[in-house]
């Protein structure tokens, strides 16, 4: 669908002008799939777990944004006459705020039991809980699509040769102020708390350092990251609400987080990036090649992460793993 939408719009258009906008389209494709990877990376790197309930989290994050902000209009109706930027914005920080409890409760409940158990069984477990998540999700949707209400709608930026959307602009500057706050956070004393459970569990707990509660704030950020990637991929021009088949973006942003690296923050961010620019830049040039076939852009991160994994195993900024003999 993204290719075939950055096929249109680059038809007639001179060389340059071409490969800015595509550029530009890819770094906000890449974003979100930055913001998705960021939260599958701190719930790996703080637990060790594989979330495959992340597509799960980010459809029910935008699904509660649709609703804060065109149904219940919370908290919006409680302070008179605002702007409509101001009220979407205060409903998705609510949304963003339930969805962080939200994951604390499911790591309470269904991950600290296991500790200590096979990480295959607690991978299944994510796994029936993305399937859960999903189905209430689209039970609450009806199965169908609901639009998030967000303030740019269509209305484009154009600067030079570049023309993008105002909400491609808006998720650039998500993943760019995100990254800023995590940054400043794990120079905290909890977000110090959290880097050294990741490191080694036990170590941690010897010094004082509660692991259930680094567990649970790594979900809440978890949580809160994957509804943001959920949220941007709903809206225009990447989508036209919370359907079905959101769940799907964060099968999409694997790419990233396997090629920047399972338990690397800054990999994360870089990864995603790269590949929202391969996915999009690749639709541009190579989706009109008839042997390729037009959905060609969307193998390539794929393609990609193969490539990288041959050369690194553990991803771009990954750690290798030692294993003595």
């Amino acid at each position: 669908m993204i290719g075939l939408v950055v096929i249109a719009q680059a038809v007639g258009q001179a060389p340059v002008e071409r490969f800015v906008n595509a550029l530009g389209s890819g770094l906000a494709l890449g974003a979100i799939y930055a913001l998705l990877a960021l939260g599958f990376v701190i719930i790996f790197k703080a637990t060790q777990v594989v979330n495959f309930a992340h597509g799960g989290i980010a459809a029910l994050g935008a699904y509660l944004v649709s609703y804060f902000a065109t149904v219940s209009n919370i908290p919006g109706r409680w302070m008179g006459d605002i702007s409509v930027t101001l009220q979407w914005t205060l409903s998705a920080l609510v949304a963003l705020g339930v969805m962080a409890l939200i994951g604390i409760v499911i790591e309470r409940i269904t991950i600290r039991p296991m500790i200590g158990e096979p990480l295959f069984a607690v991978a299944m477990i994510t796994l029936g809980l993305d399937l859960i998540i999903r189905t209430t999700t689209n039970d609450f949707m009806n199965n169908t699509t609901q639009g998030l209400g967000d303030p740019w709608g269509v209305k484009v930026i154009e600067i030079g040769v570049l023309r993008i959307a105002q909400t491609q602009v808006v998720t650039i500057v998500v993943l760019l102020v995100t990254s800023l706050v995590l940054a400043w956070f794990f120079k905290t004393r909890t977000g110090l708390a959290l880097r050294a459970t990741a490191f080694d569990q036990e170590v941690a707990m010897a010094q004082g350092i509660s692991v259930g509660k680094v567990f649970a704030i790594a979900w809440a950020i978890g949580a809160g990251l994957a509804a943001l990637g959920g949220i941007f991929s709903s809206v225009a021009p990447r989508g036209a609400g919370v359907d079905p088949f959101t769940a799907l973006i964060a099968f999409r942003a694997f790419p990233a987080i396997i090629i920047g690296g399972l338990d690397s923050i800054k990999g994360a961010v870089i990864g995603g990036l790269l590949v929202g620019v391969a996915e999009v830049v690749a639709g541009t040039y190579l989706g009109g090649v008839a042997w390729l076939g037009i959905g060609f852009g969307g193998i390539v991160p794929w393609l990609l992460m193969m490539i990288v994994l041959l050369v690194r195993p553990y991803g771009l900024f990954g750690t290798p793993e030692i294993r003595r003999v």
